[in-house]
């Protein structure tokens, strides 16, 4: 499951954090998806290289997330099911909105635990200058728990919260006039 405060999975933080330790942000050229996949494994997330390169994956498909964290040359898959090219044939690097995630990270900003192997610290969640949760959604399972959250439009998100800060105790139908409803990616009519 996410956590709240970032809209991260612990793949997905690991994933995003170690793109930018390694300096593979999007002002840079694309890298190997199977190198950034490497360097999760190794000093991350002792997984497997299938669910960090299918997170990695999913987190660069414009048709699942309204902001896509991370930016991929080569196949990344299709809206119809088709899986994407084999890491060694794709290429990746952080988006630019990733790094509103990751701002501020070397700050303190956010606590650090060791890593699996205790050989390096990592952050138990990230700075997030923007409500990813809501962004972008949430789809998960874990034991006894589940959450499908929509995604929403960003801009319409950043007023929602800007008018909250602003009015601590603003009923549900004001927030609405802000953020009237999920934005999905591909489009979506509401009935019902």
């Amino acid at each position: 499951l996410p956590d709240i405060r970032d809209g991260l999975k612990p793949v997905q933080r690991r994933i995003l954090y170690s793109m930018n330790k390694d300096g593979n942000t999007f002002e840079k050229g694309f890298r190997k998806s199977a190198k950034s996949v490497g360097n999760v494994m190794g000093n991350f997330h002792p997984h497997g290289d299938y669910s960090i390169y299918d997170a990695m994956v999913r987190m660069s498909q414009d048709w699942k997330n309204r902001e896509t964290l991370i930016e991929m040359h080569g196949n990344n898959g299709s809206m119809d099911g088709d899986p994407a090219a084999a890491m060694r044939y794709t290429e990746a690097r952080l988006s630019e909105i990733a790094g509103y995630l990751l701002q501020d990270i070397d700050k303190n900003t956010v606590p650090f635990a060791w890593n699996f192997d205790d050989t390096e610290k990592e952050p138990t969640v990230l700075p997030a200058a923007f409500p990813n949760l809501l962004v972008n959604g949430a789809t998960g399972i874990s034991a006894g728990y589940a959450t499908d959250i929509p995604p929403h439009n960003l801009a319409e998100v950043i007023d929602a919260v800007v008018y909250m800060i602003d009015h601590p105790k603003a009923k549900l139908d004001k927030l609405m006039e802000f953020l009237p409803g999920p934005d999905f990616p591909t489009g979506a009519i509401i009935q019902g």
